[in-house]
């Protein structure tokens, strides 16, 4: 594969993937009076219709013919699925024909090679820009009603649900192009080689076993399925296993769909924060900008943990200095955002920062969210 092939590729690819290791099942929470009240406002109106955003099926990369029945491990996988899920050899036998190998997205799982600096400003221009917060803008005032009522049931800012589905897809425009079938057998059983190679191929069989649940629930053709490069599906990007777990027929249709439906996206995208620690009574503000001594005390703060777990007085001794006075009783976090050769960004982050890094394990990818998603709030009428 050339450059010029793997770029487009790249491209093409959706940004975001979600959790690598989500936490266990959450039921929906109670349902506020506030949440009540928003849900009372939409009652009796009309819905509006539906629009499709994925890609069509016949627009997808196509990969090349493996005969993946003949591999010992994809027969295995095939018995197990049998064995403790009940689907009929055969009718995986026929599907498993159909699938791709993608050396495509073998190429784009591979690490980024080493010794090249990371850069926010860089990174951040390509979501914070105006066709970005644009489409926030549409997004958030077509669906403000349901935004509303998902705010107040979850406890999730809109702004932090338009943020989210802004970055991973552009509300929909970019949900991906590959088939999820394709990319999830490939990565399942001929990852590349790495030194976490079976770990990560153990997780993308899980994922495939989700995929296959989950079209069967559904009563959708797996084949159909298109995502990202790493098999993240719809308007939020959610992995098959995510959709299982946190997916929310918020639209009342009886079905989960987070590739047509908003509405469905939206709840799902608060279901999934409040599930890995989203804390609704904890300040709006969720990151404030800071800046730190020469003394360098506060370096053992800047350890890339993904969890709050240092109090106020804590950061202070060290020479962490906040713009504005931290609301006591929290946790908080030293989040440091390099800037190539430029001096890097010191931010301090509560709880509710780091539970949105539970949907991309990245500093930059939660400060991105945030940030596109006060910038859409500030633009709107």
């Amino acid at each position: 594969m050339n450059n010029k092939t793997l770029l487009t590729l790249l491209l093409a690819a959706s940004v975001a993937a979600t959790s690598l290791f989500p936490s266990q099942l959450l039921a929906a929470p109670a349902e506020t009076a506030k949440a009540k009240k928003a849900k009372a406002a939409t009652k009796g109106k009309k819905k509006p219709a539906r629009k499709a955003v994925s890609a069509p099926v016949s627009d997808y990369y196509t990969g090349e013919f493996v005969n993946f029945n003949q591999w010992k491990e994809v027969q295995q996988f095939t018995d197990e699925m049998a064995t403790k899920h009940g689907f009929t050899r055969s009718e995986l036998e026929t599907l498993m024909g159909n699938v791709r190998y993608l050396d495509s997205v073998v190429q784009l799982v591979k690490p980024a090679p080493p010794g090249k600096p990371k850069n926010w400003t860089v990174y951040s221009s390509r979501f914070i820009e105006p066709i970005r917060i644009a489409a926030g803008v549409r997004f958030w005032n077509e669906n403000a009603e349901t935004l509303a009522r998902a705010e107040a049931l979850y406890g999730v800012p809109a702004e932090i649900l338009a943020g989210v589905i802004g970055v991973e897809t552009i509300y929909g425009r970019d949900t991906g192009r590959f088939r999820v079938i394709d990319t999830l057998t490939t990565l399942a059983f001929a990852y590349p080689v790495a030194p976490n190679r079976e770990a990560r191929m153990a997780f993308f069989r899980g994922e495939l076993e989700a995929t296959l649940l989950y079209a069967r629930q559904t009563g959708i053709d797996p084949q159909s399925l298109q995502g990202s490069f790493a098999g993240a599906v719809g308007l939020p990007q959610f992995m098959p296993s995510n959709i299982l777990k946190y997916g929310v027929d918020f639209d009342g249709d009886g079905h989960i769909d987070l590739r047509n439906s908003t509405a469905d996206a939206i709840g799902s995208v608060a279901s999934f924060l409040v599930g890995h620690g989203w804390q609704r009574e904890q300040p709006g503000q969720i990151v404030y900008p800071a800046t730190v001594s020469p003394a360098r005390a506060w370096e053992r703060f800047a350890d890339g943990s993904l969890e709050a777990k240092f109090r106020p007085e804590d950061l202070t001794a060290a020479g962490i200095v906040t713009t504005s006075t931290l609301p006591p009783d929290m946790l908080y976090g030293l989040v440091d955002l390099q800037n190539g050769s430029e001096p890097t960004e010191y931010w301090v982050g509560s709880n509710n920062f780091y539970t949105i890094t539970q949907y991309n394990r990245s500093y930059f990818y939660a400060m991105s969210v945030v940030e596109l998603g006060r910038s859409i709030r500030l633009a709107r009428p």
